[in-house]
């Protein structure tokens, strides 16, 4: 049985035009104007990237963009604020739409962290705690890690990020979201009973002292509505469906769904293993956002990719061909990304720690 993907993405009327268009002002801009693109864009803003890949990847690329002046960023606001502290001072970082947010960074604010972190301090030494901030964060929770010795971390350099951590603390504080956290620890061979879930509307997030105390990993509670989508009977009729079929999934999933999968990484691992390790008449099942996965298909035409179950993220979305197109052609008048001086500083600190624990 052949599993034919409908196409999740609204086509544009214009959308060549508006591409034509991109590419003509990115011709005259040079190599003052670099854009960027993450991997869950629509296919034709993907098309447009001069740099495409994860968070990661894009935030590696803003620190070290050496030439352009202009950055123009693709993605949700959590990566173009990233973007604009690792840039220089005389670089300017634009978002075509500041609508495009992030719900899981909605899941954790700084008052609530502040607050957590005065708990702990009430049951352990905090110095011994590493605060970890997952890249998927509003730009204070980065200036509040960085400011205490703590570190932003992403799905592919997460491994390193907990080597970095324990090297320098006795515990773990990890947020917002609870799965990269807890499969990263399970990867890391860290005994259940010292992971543990941190809710933060809790006193002592719904802990006992001692919990804390043994505790190694503490996880905020929070999740990608993306990425919980997913169940094993996915996987189970994907695989009944497509024999010798093989699964991949991204490790914001529940930690059953990776147990289950065949293989676990970011959109950067996913997209590799798509590219370079399946061979032509090969079939994959992926487990992560459906506009990368539409346009690792309509790339790959001689691979079988399809998705576990359609799951969208409505915020990666917003962004179209024709919003790009608005912003280069008034990117003299568009208002770019600002940060606050002071979030600026200890949030580079967090950043520069997760550069260099290299992805």
């Amino acid at each position: 049985m052949t599993t034919v993907m409908q196409s999740p993405i609204r086509i544009e009327e214009n959308e060549a035009d508006n591409i034509a268009r991109i590419d003509q002002l990115r011709k005259q801009r040079g190599d003052s104007l670099i854009i960027l693109a993450h991997h869950y864009q629509r296919l034709g803003v993907h098309r447009c990237g001069d740099v495409t890949g994860d968070s990661y990847a894009l935030c590696k690329a803003a620190a070290n963009a050496h030439k352009a002046r202009d950055i123009v960023f693709c993605g949700v606001r959590f990566m173009v604020t990233s973007a604009a502290t690792l840039c220089r001072n005389d670089q300017v970082v634009y978002h075509p739409d500041r609508n495009a947010g992030c719900p899981m960074a909605d899941m954790a604010n700084l008052p609530q962290v502040t607050t957590s972190w005065l708990e702990l301090g009430e049951v352990v030494n905090t110095r011994s705690v590493i605060p970890v901030v997952y890249m998927n964060s509003d730009l204070d929770l980065k200036a509040f890690c960085g400011e205490r010795g703590g570190i932003v971390c992403t799905s592919s350099n997460a491994r390193k990020v907990y080597d970095w951590s324990f090297a320098r603390g006795q515990k773990v504080f990890f947020f917002p979201d609870e799965h990269l956290g807890r499969n990263t620890a399970n990867a890391y061979g860290i005994p259940r009973d010292q992971i543990v879930l941190w809710d933060p509307k809790l006193r002592f997030g719904g802990l006992t002292h001692e919990q804390i105390t043994n505790a190694r990993v503490i996880l905020w509670k929070g999740y990608c509505h993306v990425h919980t989508r997913f169940d094993l009977a996915m996987l189970a009729k994907a695989r009944a469906e497509h024999p010798g079929i093989k699964v991949v999934v991204h490790p914001e999933c529940h930690e059953s769904v990776v147990a289950a999968a065949d293989f676990v990484g970011s959109t950067g691992f996913i997209q590799d293993y798509v590219l370079n390790r399946m061979k032509p008449g090969d079939k994959v099942a992926i487990g992560t956002e459906v506009n990368m996965i539409h346009r690792l298909a309509v790339q790959n035409p001689d691979k079988l990719v399809i998705p576990l179950v359609r799951s969208l993220c409505p915020n990666m979305f917003k962004i179209s061909t024709g919003d790009l197109r608005e912003c280069l052609e008034n990117l003299d008048t568009w208002e770019p990304v600002h940060v606050d001086p002071r979030e600026k500083h200890y949030a580079r600190v967090a950043l520069d720690n997760m550069l260099a624990c290299a992805g």
